[in-house]
């Protein structure tokens, strides 16, 4: 290729400046003509205008007759040039759109290679699941099996299968079947936990309990601690459902089956919480958090129970068991007793409990006895003594046989009815007399006491300006009988109830130093008597039998009113092994437990002498038996010290007497 040295251009420039555009300098042609110009010769180079202007005249001839030969083919050319401009304009669009369109085509291509691989795998995942269709199978058909075992109580392979699900948890969590197989699993896991701790909450035996906390201990559900409240909560509540059954209508019948399902089942729970649970294996206790006192819980719960226990004895005692508070304390020991044997023995709790509830039956009984008393003196009448009181032995309280109440009251109805009462209250209360009600047993007869003053008071009072000569010697002999021969009397029975030597040997003290303390646990005569004192005549004063036999010899003919002579009886209560002062059913006073009336004037004596004998004998055996069946001298044998129980042999026969 020809190119124009600097030098020949530097001249051809000087010479023609601005002659030619600079589009001509990267001409070839031009380059190369200049070339050839500039080596012309002055001849040549003068000739040349005129051989250019020939060549262009010729090549202008030439141009024309091949436009005149060939004016079809330039014509074509151009239509074809034409055609060709359009064609490219067209394709140029064309390729406009398609440049627009690639991109949303190709996405539509990525989509198309992705839905490919996707079917791919798919078809590839489906030749798989197909050749281990048995494998997945027995994986989908978990669930069902579990709770088909759960149902069926085969909780060994319900376990099994539930180990075998978490290892598939741990390795395909990621896999949403997985994920609902351990979903379906862990339900029926749940009801199995529920039935296992519902047979905790039945009549299940030992080694059924040992069976059931082995499969709970396998779920690992439960820390050791949490499966110890479990299993004793779940003992509370069967344990409850049989002490709810128990019909609460009778206190006494109440409270003895409670001991015996308390005694038997309790102990049942204790010896299978401890074959259970072990607090004193090394190897068990090496892992165990300090934290939790597990020993404790059981501790508590023997606690809870006991005082449910004491609590509902203390209700059912409250609500009166009859006189049968003995038999109620031998089965409470004999229940602590089995309890001794686990390391829980709460007969200690018990003397508390029975000392209250025999001071108030105590105390609830002299109430009655007051209220019967004042009941009695409103209808007294102090004319209607009986008529065979003269030829009753005058029998003091001071003689041999002090277990006798004084005969001298059968003169007073209201007296006799009442000591009767006392006695009653003095045979429930010796049936379970500990040393240590000696004081408020006394301090509640003597508050009883001063009660019976009070309605005594009252009944002067309203008496007093009645009284002829005659009531009044009867109703000094009334008080004299009721402080001279009943408080002695009733301080005699406490004496019986609590022999001064028990009282000694409990205080640490002589015999002769507990007489010298005066009024201990005995009633305060002289307190008591004080507030009457007026009405009662001295020692020496009292009314003897033989003036109230003159008295009697001159009434004898008078019927008190209101009394039908016909209606005078001798009644004797035997049931009890009592004999209580009873009047008939009409409206009159009642005065003695002997009523009779004087009988025809002419009557021989003998007849009446034979009546007064049987009469004393009537009257001598009943409070005989009285005595002997309220204080016997036994009495001793059955008060409490130190809480100890009776031979099974004592308690049977306890039961069988109530």
């Amino acid at each position: 290729m020809a190119t124009i040295d600097v030098e020949d251009e530097s001249i051809l420039t000087a010479i023609f400046k601005d002659s030619f555009p600079e589009s001509w300098k990267e001409n070839q042609d031009f380059v190369h003509y200049l070339s050839e110009l500039s080596s012309f010769g002055l001849e040549k180079l003068a000739g040349e205008p005129d051989r250019l202007l020939d060549e262009k005249s010729q090549v202008l001839k030439e141009t024309q007759n091949l436009a005149f030969q060939h004016y079809k083919t330039f014509i074509q050319t151009a239509e074809c040039s034409r055609e060709i401009f359009e064609d490219f304009q067209i394709i140029e669009k064309h390729v406009g759109n398609l440049l627009e369109k690639l991109p949303k085509f190709s996405e539509d291509c990525n989509k198309v290679l992705k839905k490919a691989q996707e079917i791919s795998s798919s078809r590839r995942m489906n030749s798989l699941t197909l050749q281990r269709h048995t494998q997945l199978l027995e994986v989908l058909e978990v669930p069902q099996l579990m709770d088909t075992c759960v149902r069926n109580g085969y909780f060994d392979e319900a376990l099994e299968l539930a180990s075998h699900v978490k290892r598939l948890e741990k390795k395909h969590s990621n896999i949403p079947v997985i994920a609902n197989i351990v979903t379906e699993v862990k339900s029926s896991a749940q009801l199995m936990l529920n039935q296992l701790i519902q047979q905790l909450r039945t009549n299940i035996q030992l080694p059924a309990c040992l069976r059931v906390i082995g499969y709970l201990r396998r779920m690992d559900v439960f820390t050791e601690a949490e499966l110890r409240i479990k299993f004793l909560q779940a003992r509370d509540t069967w344990f409850q459902g049989i002490l709810r059954v128990i019909p609460q209508e009778d206190a006494y019948v109440h409270i003895t089956k409670t001991i015996e399902a308390s005694r038997v089942h309790l102990f049942d729970i204790v010896t299978q919480y401890r074959a259970i649970f072990s607090d004193e294996d090394p190897i068990l206790g090496a892992g165990k958090d300090d934290s939790i006192n597990e020993a404790a819980l059981f501790h508590g719960w023997i606690v809870q129970k006991v005082s449910q226990f004491l609590t509902t004895l203390e209700n059912d005692l409250s609500r009166g068991v009859g006189g049968r508070l003995d038999s109620i304390l031998g089965q409470c020991m004999y229940f602590g007793l089995s309890f001794s044997r686990v390391g829980a023995d709460f007969r200690g709790l018990l003397a508390p409990v029975f000392q209250t509830a025999a001071l108030n039956g105590f105390i609830s009984a002299l109430s009655q006895a007051n209220k019967r008393f004042e009941d009695n003196m409103r209808s007294y009448n102090l004319l209607s003594t009986t008529a065979t009181v003269g030829s009753l032995s005058y029998v003091p309280a001071g003689q041999a046989n002090q277990l006798l109440p004084p005969t001298v009251l059968l003169d007073f109805y209201p007296l006799a009815a009442f000591c009767n009462d006392v006695l009653t209250a003095f045979n429930e209360l010796r049936l379970c007399a500990p040393l240590s009600l000696a004081c408020n047993v006394a301090q509640a007869l003597q508050t009883s006491t001063c009660e019976i003053n009070r309605i005594i008071l009252a009944f002067n009072r309203a008496e007093e300006t009645t009284f002829d000569k005659r009531e009044k010697e009867l109703f000094m002999k009334f008080c004299s009988g009721y402080a001279h021969e009943l408080l002695p009397y009733f301080n005699h029975c406490l004496q019986l109830l609590f022999p001064i030597s028990q009282l000694a040997q409990v205080l640490g003290v002589t015999v002769s130093e507990v007489a010298k303390m005066g009024t201990i646990a005995q009633i305060d005569i002289n307190v008591v008597v004080s507030q009457i004192q007026h009405l009662v005549p001295k020692q020496e004063e009292r009314v003897h039998v033989a003036d109230v036999d003159a008295f009697t010899e001159q009434s004898s003919t008078v019927a008190p009113s209101g009394v039908d002579q016909s209606d005078a009886v001798v009644t004797e209560t035997s049931t009890t092994q009592e004999t209580e002062y009873s009047k008939p059913e009409h409206s009159k006073p009642e005065h003695s437990k002997v009523i009779f009336a004087t009988g025809n004037e002419e009557e021989t004596k003998t007849e009446d002498e034979s009546q007064t004998l049987e009469l004393q004998s009537h009257q001598e055996n009943a409070l005989s038996s009285n005595i002997d069946t309220s204080l016997s001298t036994d009495i001793a044998s059955v008060l409490i010290e130190s809480l100890n129980l009776k031979d099974n042999t004592d308690k049977e026969t306890d039961e069988t007497t109530d």
